[in-house]
């Protein structure tokens, strides 16, 4: 295989091709100017959607997402995460009433944590493209 110059890579060396950049998708595309100014109910959720974030290590470039996007894919995955942690909380909310443990009720208390997480960085994302 020989490099974007013409000349051969070195043995064992990875080869890379420099003409290419990043390239948005459908799924990361965001606008290029900065986000507008959040409402105020999108604003009450910015502080737990920004620890959502930096729980789970994905804190955006800007440090918040008041400067930062939230991306389509972002979008599509706390709303799938979302509806499924709080199903989760849910079923295991029935079953502790059921008779179960403590395991149950910690259970519950994390994926409800999870669920407000995810509904935090929706209403952020959602705000964010609101018409104004």
């Amino acid at each position: 295989m020989f490099a974007v110059n013409g000349s051969r890579p070195r043995a064992g060396a990875p080869s890379r091709c420099a003409s290419l950049g990043p390239m948005p998708n459908r799924w990361t595309r965001v606008p290029a100017a900065a986000p507008p100014a959040l409402p105020r109910w999108g604003a009450a959720a910015l502080p737990v959607a920004d620890l959502f974030m930096w729980a789970l290590l994905s804190r955006p470039a800007g440090g918040s997402l008041r400067v930062t996007w939230v991306t389509p894919a972002t979008l599509l995955l706390v709303v799938v995460a979302g509806l499924g942690t709080a199903a989760l909380a849910v079923l295991c909310l029935v079953t502790l009433f059921r008779g179960g443990g403590w395991p149950l009720a910690v259970g519950a208390a994390v994926c409800a944590a999870l669920a407000a997480g995810c509904a935090a960085v929706g209403l952020v994302g959602a705000a964010q493209r609101r018409r104004g």
